[in-house]
């Protein structure tokens, strides 16, 4: 069966979508909802999906006020005969967003659903309904498309009106991807957004700013304010509610380059909470609020960021947590570390995934790169944030759980891995071999690195050749901080076969055009 079997979501879509916030914020949209609004409610954010399967999904909507949030789905447009899923009451506690799980739907279709916002006063009081569409995992052997990018509103570049905001977001919707992967960095909670950044070529760009992004995120409203910010932009609400998405974080959510236990200095002025893991349980949980992710609904019992989300037989994706359990930023030479980047329960965990998996491809979704060096400047110390510390000798600090995961893989010949990931703003392909490392006893396997989406981007990080990396293919600026106004943004998209099995990767600008493409073989320990 080929990949396409259903009509594009952009014309599925075309006329069904609720008009929403401008890309210039009236007063009130970017602050939390006032009470005595009368009317009907409003869900200016936009509709989302996520973690879908083969007869599921969650549905997210965040309202202008008190609301009963109600779910109508149908297998066309039209909306004849809907089926009516009545989901929860949003208010404060939630900043006024809630999820609905959508249960018992036919695997392999297209689901059409719309939301509509109630009066919890009077039920008869709904809001204009805003539409959106997924594909629901098929159970039988059918091509899958999807994409990968991470990094949004970084370094103070935010949505910027004359450029037409978060173009990107509409080159992504054109493939008609199955869903979206967004590696980690959704926000920038500690870099504030300014009307205006000078340019190279001394004009100005131009930012739409809110409040809550006049300052390092501190307070949990602040952390949601965050959040809200991004979904001011049109190209990305379009973006949500066509293609469905899994979402994992890293450390912009929360600090630069953070870690548990960190303590701020007291030089670092920006912030009154000095201690960022308070900074932490507030930013995972506006994480929690605006974005639908399975294991980190109220009442879920893994609260976790990590998990395994299944395509069918030809795919799984495992969801990694490279910022949770890991230990303090170091020079990463020690030469004994059980905790790593992981922890022991999320490696365990990971090495129990995947030897159970049966899927043709097992794509480690990593928010961190392992063989690219990515050092910690924090505080003036000579710190390392990733895995690679620049010694190309055997594995030291958290390359020796690196080690251990990629031995485990090759010992139960487990076939079919591919890491994805961005965190570094540029787009890159390392192919790993251990005829050129250090450490031998794996198999060889290809990293793929995308992004940013609208941030900056910086020259290409050095390699450490522990696991024994070959730069194949790179794009990147050679100074640092370059605008989204100058380019090197980027996404990149996997498209599996559903005849061959054979897994394509491309690496994309910011306006799809293909950089570099390479084709993977099915059933293979080592590529």
């Amino acid at each position: 069966m080929s990949h396409r079997p259903f009509p594009a979501r952009r014309s599925v879509l075309r006329g069904t979508l609720a008009a929403s916030a401008a890309l210039t914020v009236p007063a009130g949209l970017g602050a939390a909802p006032a009470f005595a609004l009368s009317g009907r409610p409003r869900a200016g954010w936009g509709v989302q999906a996520g973690d879908v399967t083969s007869d599921s999904g969650l549905v997210w909507v965040r309202s202008d006020r008190p609301a009963r949030m109600i779910v109508e789905t149908s297998a066309t447009e039209s909306f004849r005969n809907p089926h009516r899923w009545h989901g929860p009451l949003l208010g404060p506690d939630t900043d006024f967003t809630g999820t609905t799980r959508l249960r018992g739907l036919p695997s392999g279709q297209q689901i059409h659903y719309r939301v509509l916002l109630s009066d919890p006063d009077d039920p008869r009081r709904t809001g204009e309904p805003v539409a959106g569409t997924f594909r629901t995992v098929p159970t039988g052997r059918r091509g899958v498309r999807f994409l990968w990018s991470g990094d949004l509103a970084g370094q103070g570049w935010g949505i910027n009106p004359d450029l037409g905001g978060y173009r990107i977001y509409d080159a992504m919707a054109k493939l008609d991807p199955d869903f979206f992967v967004c590696s980690g960095d959704n926000i920038y909670a500690d870099g504030p957004i300014t009307a205006t950044q000078a340019l190279p070529d001394g004009s100005l760009y131009r930012n739409v700013t809110t409040e809550e992004k006049s300052k390092v995120a501190e307070t949990l409203a602040e952390f949601r304010g965050n959040f809200r910010y991004n979904l001011l932009d049109e190209n990305l609400k379009r973006f949500n509610a066509q293609v469905p998405s899994i979402i994992q974080w890293d450390d912009h959510e929360v600090r630069n380059n953070w870690y548990p236990g960190e303590v701020i200095a007291a030089t670092d002025t920006r912030y009154t909470e000095k201690s960022v893991d308070a900074l932490a349980v507030r930013a995972r949980r506006a994480f929690s609020e605006y974005f639908p992710v399975s294991t980190l609904r109220p009442g879920a019992k893994e609260g976790r960021v990590q998990r395994v989300m299944r395509h069918g037989p030809l795919l799984d994706v495992f969801v990694l947590d490279m910022r949770t359990y890991r230990n303090a930023n170091s020079p990463d030479n020690q030469t004994v570390d059980p905790q790593g980047i992981l922890g022991r329960e999320q490696l365990d965990w990971l090495k129990r995934e995947l030897s159970r998996s049966r899927a043709v491809w097992k794509v480690i979704a990593a928010d961190m790169p392992l063989g690219l060096v990515v050092p910690d400047a924090t505080e003036g110390k000579a710190n390392i944030e990733a895995v690679a510390q620049g010694d190309p000798g055997a594995p030291l600090g958290r390359e020796l759980q690196i080690a251990e995961l990629l031995r485990y893989i090759k010992h139960r010949r487990i076939t079919g891995t591919v890491w994805l990931t961005a965190d570094v703003h540029h787009t890159s392909a390392q192919h790993y071999q251990p005829s050129r490392a250090a450490f031998t006893d794996f198999e060889p396997f290809w990293e793929f690195v995308s992004g940013p989406l609208n941030a900056g981007a910086f020259p290409a990080n050095a390699l450490d050749n522990t696991f024994g990396p070959e730069r194949v293919f790179v794009k990147a600026p050679t100074v640092a901080n370059v605008s989204p106004a100058e380019g090197y943004q980027f996404f990149g998209e996997v498209d599996i076969d559903g005849h061959s099995g054979e897994l394509t990767v491309r690496l994309r600008e910011s306006d799809g055009t293909v950089l570099f493409t390479q084709t993977l073989q099915p059933g293979r320990v080592g590529q």
